[in-house]
C-alpha cells in the first residue's frame, strides 16, 4: 500500500508538470522558485509538533514530502536523477552512517554515534576528491536560521575544548557585550554596521546560553512569538469593547492593559 501511495503521488507531480496540460503555476517553477515553499512547509511540520496536533503533522508532512517530489521531478526532467534515485542515496547513507546497526560496528553511546557519523562523513568527502577542509567549521550549512547556526558552530569549537564548562559564566559574557551595545549607541552617530555588530554579538551568547541549557534557541523564540501574540490578540479583544481603540491609548495605558493579557493567557 505504502508503494502504491508513493506511486500515486509521483504520478500526480508528473501531470502537474506534463507541458500543455499540466499546471501553469506548477510549470513555472524552477528550483530557486520552490525553495521559499520548502523551507515553509519544514517549518509548518515543526510547528505542528510543537503544538502536539497529530492531524496537521500528518498533513505538513506530506506538503514536504510534495516538495521533496517536486524538486526530484524538475531533476529528472533534466535527465539528472529521480525520486528512486533520491530515495536509493538516502537508504545508502543511513546503512553506511550507522555500522552499529547495519553493519559490525559498536558504539555504545550517543558520543560513540556521533563520531563514528563525523569520521564517516569525512571519509565520504575524501571518496568524492572534494578539497579537504580540516577546520571544524567545515560544512556547517549557510542556509540554516542565525540561532541554530551559531550553535552548531559553538558546538564545533567546543570539540577542541573551547567552550565554557558551564552556564553561568555566559551571563557575564552577556553583560559585557550588553554593555558594548549600549556604548556604541550612546556616541553621537552610532554606526549602523557597529550596532548589528554588537546585537549579534549578544544573539551569538544568548544561543551559546541556550545551549548550554539545552534549550534550541529557535523554538524558544517561537514559544516566545506565540506568547507575544497571544497577549496582543488578548489585548486587541478586550479593548475593542471599549469605544477607544487599542492605538488611542498611551503606552502607560497599554502596559496596564499588558498586564491584564499575561494575568489571563499565560
Amino acid at each position: 500500500m505504502a508503494v502504491q501511495a508513493i506511486e500515486r503521488l509521483k504520478s500526480i507531480m508528473a501531470a502537474l508538470r506534463t507541458p500543455e496540460t499540466g499546471c501553469p503555476w506548477d510549470l513555472q517553477q524552477d528550483f530557486k522558485s520552490i525553495v521559499p515553499y520548502t523551507l515553509e512547509e519544514a517549518y509548518e511540520v515543526v510547528d505542528a509538533v510543537e503544538r502536539g496536533d497529530m492531524g496537521d503533522l500528518r498533513d505538513e508532512l506530506g506538503d514536504l514530502l510534495l516538495q521533496v517530489l517536486f524538486h526530484a521531478r524538475m531533476a529528472e526532467e533534466q535527465s539528472a536523477f529521480d525520486f528512486d534515485d533520491v530515495a536509493t542515496a538516502i537508504s545508502d547513507k543511513m546503512e553506511r552512517r550507522h555500522p552499529h546497526v547495519f553493519g559490525d560496528t559498536e558504539a555504545a553511546t550517543t558520543s560513540d554515534v556521533r563520531r563514528n557519523w563525523e569520521d564517516i562523513k569525512d571519509a565520504e568527502r575524501a571518496a568524492k576528491g572534494a578539497p579537504v577542509d580540516s577546520s571544524l567549521m567545515a560544512d556547517v550549512p549557510l542556509a540554516l536560521p542565525g540561532l541554530n547556526r551559531a550553535v552548531k558552530l559553538q558546538k564545533r569549537a567546543a570539540r577542541c575544548g573551547f567552550d565554557w564548562s558551564e552556564a553561568a559564566p555566559i551571563f557575564d559574557k552577556l553583560a559585557e557585550e550588553i554593555g558594548e551595545l549600549q556604548t556604541e549607541m550612546a556616541v553621537e552617530t552610532p554606526s549602523l554596521d557597529r550596532l548589528e555588530d554588537e546585537l549579534g554579538d549578544i544573539l551569538f551568547v544568548a544561543a551559546n546560553l541556550a545551549r548550554h541549557l539545552n534549550v534550541n534557541p529557535e523554538a524558544a523564540l517561537r514559544r516566545t512569538n506565540a506568547k507575544f501574540e497571544r497577549r496582543f490578540r488578548w489585548m486587541e479583544n478586550h479593548q475593542n469593547e471599549s469605544a477607544e481603540s487599542l492605538s488611542a491609548l498611551n503606552l502607560d495605558e497599554m502596559e496596564m492593559l499588558w498586564q491584564q493579557a499575561k494575568k489571563h493567557t499565560g
